[in-house]
């Protein structure tokens, strides 16, 4: 407030504390105060007009320069904090802090995407993909590396965190079966490529028993997200996270559920192409 409008507030707090003090003894008065009081001279009414209206102009100025203060402000857009999937105009945040009683990383996004079943592309859920990218053995990534081993080499060497949007209400069951369905085509390809022998292959069923059974049969709502963790390989096996329903400890299926969002297409192809994205300009 400037000196002037301090100046103007002061008067206008005497003007009415004057007022205040006579209005007791003129309402306490005979008829004939009230009556003289209907034909007093009109410079009393200018008066009091004149308050009223300094009251109500100082209170506006002061109004007016709180107001022109607080949009002086600047505040942080939604832009600035998270990324929006423009496929579903989910927001997704752009570095993720999931609570944990054994102490967790920050999570930086990496990319975004939509997963479309069917013919008619009905969109089933947007994706983010999240990585621990300061993990100190992201460091030997190859410079000369294409995009795709970049992610391969995250995933294998980092923790990290696919969130789960749906677009629309749908249950943990229907999930659940997409899950395990990319789960059975991984264990054709890795049988294929020789990295999963039947000793191995008899190894990760319990694994993938206890995934599919951590599932309710409970609708999951519009835009509740899912959180899906693998954490860092280290002195024990990887455990794959399902935030609120369970973990499963394999090596096998932490890692494999997320590559499976990579490979070929993708289960998103609109992930994968925003995570390449990054990789080539920020890695």
């Amino acid at each position: 407030m400037s000196w002037l409008q301090a100046r103007f507030a002061r008067a206008v707090v005497q003007g009415c504390r004057s007022f205040s003090a006579s209005a007791s003894s003129r309402l306490s008065g005979n008829s004939k105060v009230l009556t003289g009081s209907l034909s007093r001279p009109r410079s009393s009414i200018d008066a009091a007009f004149f308050w009223g209206s300094a009251l109500a102009i100082a209170a506006g100025l002061t109004l007016t320069s709180t107001v022109h203060l607080d949009a002086e402000v600047p505040l942080p857009t939604a832009e600035e904090e998270t990324r929006v999937d423009p496929a579903t105009s989910i927001a997704f945040p752009n570095t993720l802090k999931i609570q944990s009683k054994t102490p967790l990383p920050t999570f930086t996004l990496m990319g975004v995407g939509v997963r479309t079943v069917s013919f008619l592309g009905i969109k089933v859920y947007s994706v983010g993909f999240y990585a621990d990218l300061s993990n100190p053995s992201l460091a030997a990534i190859p410079k000369d590396a294409t995009p795709e081993e970049k992610i391969d080499y995250i995933v294998r060497n980092a923790a990290c965190v696919l969130r789960i949007v749906p677009t629309r209400s749908t249950s943990y069951s229907h999930l659940r079966d997409g899950f395990m369905r990319a789960m059975q085509a991984r264990q054709i390809l890795c049988r294929q490529r020789g990295e999963l022998s039947p000793d191995d292959e008899l190894a990760i069923q319990s694994p993938l028993r206890q995934l599919k059974s951590m599932f309710p049969n409970t609708p999951l709502a519009k835009h509740s997200p899912l959180d899906i963790l693998a954490t860092a390989p280290g002195n024990k096996p990887r455990t794959l996270i399902v935030r609120d329903l369970g973990s499963v400890q394999s090596d096998w299926l932490a890692r494999e559920f997320v590559l499976a969002y990579f490979e070929g297409k993708g289960i998103s192809p609109p992930l994968k192409e925003s995570v390449i994205e990054y990789v080539q300009t920020r890695l």
